[in-house]
């Protein structure tokens, strides 16, 4: 079986019943998309399955061991390096640690995370262009930490390189945080 597809079965099933936030999309359409856009931009079958994965360790009772026991150890450290460390911790700290560590992450961890992160930033902007400011009471942590947030993910990224996935990204972040947000009257318009 390719490896593409056996990734698409495995992280169906784990996030089976799992939904995106305060929605009703399945989850699983977030791996997947993630998956598109690496394809889509030319990335291996390894990093693709990697994308595609990229949730299931910290949102589901499969472990690294499972996944380098079924996919290898390039993906399993891809995985490893797309996911936060410790879901327990407080959010500020789990996203300082997100920023620190993709300063020096390897190329294939930092096309993931930026494929993941685009899609992130596309769907708040797709339910900001429906609900306008309402969209931020989904989160834990409000505009202003998103922003903060997304924007030294950004800069992280682009510490040793850039890439179009990455550049796509930093247009998306500044797209929702400052031209959407001046213009709140022009739903989903671009100033």
């Amino acid at each position: 079986m390719d490896v593409i597809e056996k990734a698409l079965q495995t992280a169906s099933k784990s996030h089976e019943g799992q939904y995106r936030k305060n929605t009703d999309i399945p989850y699983i359409t977030h791996p997947v998309a993630v998956g598109m856009m690496l394809l889509k931009a030319g990335y291996s079958d390894e990093i693709v399955a990697a994308g595609v994965l990229h949730d299931t360790v910290e949102d589901t009772p499969l472990t690294l061991e499972d996944i380098e026991k079924e996919f290898g150890a390039k993906i399993a450290n891809i995985v490893e390096g797309s996911s936060e460390p410790d879901k327990s911790l407080p959010w500020i700290d789990r996203k300082e640690h997100t920023i620190n560590f993709l300063k020096t992450a390897s190329e294939d961890i930092r096309a993931v995370v930026s494929a993941d992160k685009l899609h992130n930033i596309r769907s708040i902007i797709r339910d900001y262009e429906k609900i306008g400011e309402e969209v931020w009471k989904r989160f834990n942590a409000g505009k202003e930490q998103q922003k903060w947030y997304y924007t030294n993910v950004v800069e992280s990224l682009g510490t040793q390189s850039t890439f179009d996935l990455l550049k796509e990204l930093r247009n998306e972040v500044d797209r929702l945080f400052e031209g959407m947000s001046k213009d709140e009257g022009i739903q989903g318009k671009y100033i």
